[in-house]
């Protein structure tokens, strides 16, 4: 029987649904792939650190998570003080890192991302600030190590876009992305053409969850520019960052109003916030804004907290995938998913 030592980089709700995965598929792990997980490490930011070169009890871990309470003292490790000290000297075979984007440059991320690849670690992140800011520099840190840097957590609730292109669309060149990709935004859409008040529909969103409490990022198109970015480095090899992408490409939500929402109905149109990646002139073009569609556009369904992505390539076409609601469980999975794909190579290897 294989011991895969796993460190956890946050303990939110991702980390505690993966944790209840791993506890749930314990046993079928180890018929299937003849492998033990053993989470060894888990970093947080107000809980604290604790490392366990054995393995940590996870029914415990979520006990205390449950509880909201910080990790007893006596459990807490007094050598490692901060998470990149556990990325850069615990011993553990496949770091996943799951802390907080930081919209400016995915720095945080990336030093425990780096730390861990030039081990020769293996990694998974659900952060997208790394893809959109070092994509070329992860990736080629991975490959030059020997080592796998997984991602399809980052993304849209782990709706699977990587893996199927990397696996069922060999030698297919990625043309174009377009995804309707801020839940917040398509609520506010969808809300607005029902005649609703902007802090009406922003209250309810709040209070059923899915809409944060400062919605800026959202709001200014900053969280669908990180995200398309991520997109067009990881399935293109853009190669850009943010900083590549033209001003007057991203427009904020205050190009939605009443007037221009009623002006399209008239035509027989909606508006939809939609995010494109596409090649223009040997260059990746983005572009973040309101767009006006047909209503008899596949797009013009997805509304609510629906979102959508369509990846157009040379040789498949034109493929789009709706997701209808939001779940972490999803995301979790995401990330099991990805610990599995580790786990066959290094079966194999």
């Amino acid at each position: 029987m294989k011991t895969t030592k796993v460190a956890l980089l946050g303990f939110g709700s991702i980390g505690t649904t993966l944790s209840q995965i791993l506890l749930e598929k314990k046993e079928e792990l180890r018929e299937k792939y003849d492998t033990e997980i053993a989470i060894v490490a888990i970093s947080t930011k107000t809980r604290g650190i604790i490392v366990d070169a054995w393995g940590l009890d996870l029914e415990q871990m979520l006990e205390y998570k449950e509880s909201g309470k910080m990790f007893p003292p006596s459990m807490q490790s007094r050598i490692h003080q901060t998470s990149l000290d556990v990325a850069e000297k615990v011993d553990y075979d496949v770091l996943i890192e799951m802390t907080p984007l930081e919209y400016a440059n995915g720095r945080t991320a990336t030093e425990h991302i780096k730390a861990a690849l030039t081990r020769g670690k293996d990694v998974i992140s659900i952060n997208k600030g790394p893809l959109a800011w070092s994509y070329k520099e992860l990736t080629e840190l991975a490959e030059q190590n020997g080592c796998k840097f997984m991602y399809e957590a980052a993304i849209l609730d782990a709706i699977p876009l990587f893996s199927m292109v990397r696996e069922n669309m060999k030698m297919c060149k990625v043309l174009e992305i377009k995804g309707i990709l801020s839940r917040t935004l398509n609520y506010l859409v969808t809300g607005m053409e029902h005649g609703r008040e902007f802090d009406d529909i922003m209250a309810e969103g709040k209070a059923r969850g899915f809409i944060e409490a400062n919605p800026m990022s959202d709001l200014t198109g900053k969280e669908s520019l990180i995200q398309m970015v991520a997109l067009a480095n990881g399935l293109m090899d853009a190669n850009i960052t943010p900083k590549d992408v033209e001003l007057d490409e991203v427009e904020c939500s205050q190009g939605i109003t009443l007037e221009r929402i009623k002006a399209a109905a008239e035509r027989g149109n909606c508006i939809k916030y939609i995010c494109r990646a596409y090649r223009q002139d040997g260059k990746i073009k983005i572009s973040v804004r309101p767009e006006e569609i047909s209503k008899f556009d596949s797009y013009a369904s997805v509304s609510g907290t629906s979102l959508a992505v369509s990846i157009t390539t040379d040789l498949m076409g034109t493929m789009t995938i709706i997701e209808e609601a939001a779940a972490t469980e999803q995301t979790g999975y995401g990330v099991f998913a990805d610990l599995l794909t580790i786990i066959a190579a290094r079966k194999d290897a």
